[in-house]
């Protein structure tokens, strides 16, 4: 009898003992993140180096416009000028500045002057 005891005692311990533990650590994905807002600003930009529409103007736009946080690139030849309005919460103007005068190794095109564009509500 103390045999069969012992056997359903051990068998109890080793059962209670092989209990899975509960995850209790919470992982990236359930944590809720807050989002952040979207704050655009716009710019206008006089860059010197251009010295054709197609292959100037519409390159410094188009590396612009794949920049992460450049919501809008237009840049005119004619005038010098680029216009850029970008979410400052992802890039800053200085970032921005930047990237243009660091196109073709930073040896063609210069920001000359920044404008901050005022918003029209």
């Amino acid at each position: 009898m103390k045999k069969i005891i012992y056997m359903f005692l051990l068998l109890f311990i080793a059962i209670s003992c092989n209990e899975v533990k509960k995850d209790t650590t919470i992982k990236d994905a359930e944590i809720e993140k807050p989002e952040i807002a979207a704050s655009y600003k716009s710019i206008e930009v006089d860059i010197e180096g251009m010295t054709c529409e197609i292959g100037c103007a519409r390159t410094i736009q188009s590396k612009l416009s794949k920049v992460n946080g450049v919501t809008y690139s237009k840049v005119n030849f004619e005038t010098n000028k680029g216009q850029f309005t970008y979410n400052e919460n992802e890039i800053n103007k200085d970032e921005i500045i930047n990237k243009i005068n660091g196109i073709a190794g930073g040896d063609l095109y210069k920001v000359t002057k920044t404008t901050d564009i005022e918003e029209v509500e």
